[in-house]
């Protein structure tokens, strides 16, 4: 497939999942190096071998890259601050209490 026909939302996905994976990384290899919670010691002395890590960086992975595109689609919108005073604002009628009389027959 040829990358300069490729559609710029794809582009922009295809670089925030390379970016949340690769903060991934960097997590897990803080999360093992500071042997958060003895993580480093369950990894290590695990018989499933690397299988454990592959599965922190992996989903972790996942989440980084969902933020950092929701991140990178919502800081493309539009500001819609201007300083041109804005709408005006409706008034408000505060309802004042009636009183209602009500005739009733007593309840037996």
């Amino acid at each position: 497939m040829d990358m300069n026909k490729t559609p710029d939302l794809i582009k922009l996905y295809i670089k925030s999942c390379a970016i949340g994976f690769a903060l991934s990384v960097v997590f897990v290899a803080l999360l093992i190096g500071f042997d958060v919670m003895g993580l480093r010691h369950l990894v290590l002395h695990s018989s499933m071998g690397i299988l454990p890590l592959v599965m922190i960086w992996f989903f972790n992975g996942i989440v980084f890259a969902g933020v950092q595109f929701a991140y990178a689609i919502m800081s493309m919108a539009d500001d819609d601050d201007d300083d041109s005073g804005g709408g005006h604002m409706a008034p408000v009628y505060l309802a004042e209490p009636v009183p209602v009389r009500v005739d009733r027959k007593p309840r037996r």
